[in-house]
């Protein structure tokens, strides 16, 4: 595991191969909005399972592209490389854990849908973890920023959010996969994210061989909280 330095900065992003971003549970294409990353491809997820996400992305995108994902998003491009990593340059883990979920993860799952089923929107939901989603200075250092965050949940809508919660429930361990990975590989993360612990990524990393890891002063959703900063760290990463 070795410490990710920034070195010169560049002003745009070298797409010597397209750069595919896939977001978190709940979020859509705004998450990356303010990085700079403007032409990358930004799928949605909306599978009812890991393996079936995967199969479509597999199925949909260029023969062969960079690949960077938050928290489920970064499950499904841990899932995506174990399946087919001669398709990925270079990946980025941000805000994740590759455990396998916990029985406290899957009853909360279980209660979101049962929610869902209930009547409350995705928006509701999101406004139930947003706290955990931001650091406590982000909404006073940007206003707008938690409004942004309750709208990409009522963009989502339930009947993406219901899949996703399926898909979250067929994750599996991905910890025995990640020594075989041979693509270089980032892992960032938000150093206060309540959600995904910072050790979560320092294990990330210690189990990829040469993989490095960066810490940016954020919540869960760093690049909403800090998206120069995170734009700055994924263009680096992909003309290193």
């Amino acid at each position: 595991m070795q410490p990710f330095t920034e070195g010169p900065p560049s002003p745009t992003a070298d797409f010597r191969v397209p750069l595919v971003l896939l977001p978190g549970m709940n979020c859509t294409a705004d998450l990356w909005s303010g990085c700079g990353l403007e032409g990358s491809i930004m799928p949605t997820l909306d599978e009812p399972s890991v393996d079936a996400q995967v199969e479509a992305l597999l199925g949909t995108l260029p023969e062969r592209f960079a690949l960077a994902g938050l928290s489920l998003g970064a499950i499904v491009s841990m899932a995506l490389c174990r399946r087919a990593p001669e398709r990925v340059t270079r990946l980025c883990l941000m805000s994740t854990n590759a455990k396998a979920p916990t029985d406290v993860q899957r009853q909360g799952w279980r209660a979101w849908l049962d929610r869902l089923s209930a009547g409350e929107t995705a928006r509701d939901l999101q406004r139930d973890i947003l706290d955990a989603l931001l650091s406590g200075p982000a909404p006073e250092r940007d206003p707008g920023l938690a409004e942004r965050v309750l709208r990409m949940g009522g963009d989502t809508g339930g009947a993406r959010l219901d899949a996703q919660l399926r898909m979250q429930a067929t994750r599996i361990d991905e910890s025995s996969a990640l020594p075989e990975l041979r693509m270089p590989v980032l892992v960032v993360s938000g150093s206060v994210d309540a959600i995904c612990l910072p050790q979560f990524h320092k294990d990330i990393a210690a189990a990829v061989p040469g993989a490095r890891l960066a810490s940016i002063n954020a919540g869960h959703l760093s690049p909403m909280e800090r998206p120069e900063e995170v734009g700055r760290l994924l263009r680096a990463w992909l003309n290193a």
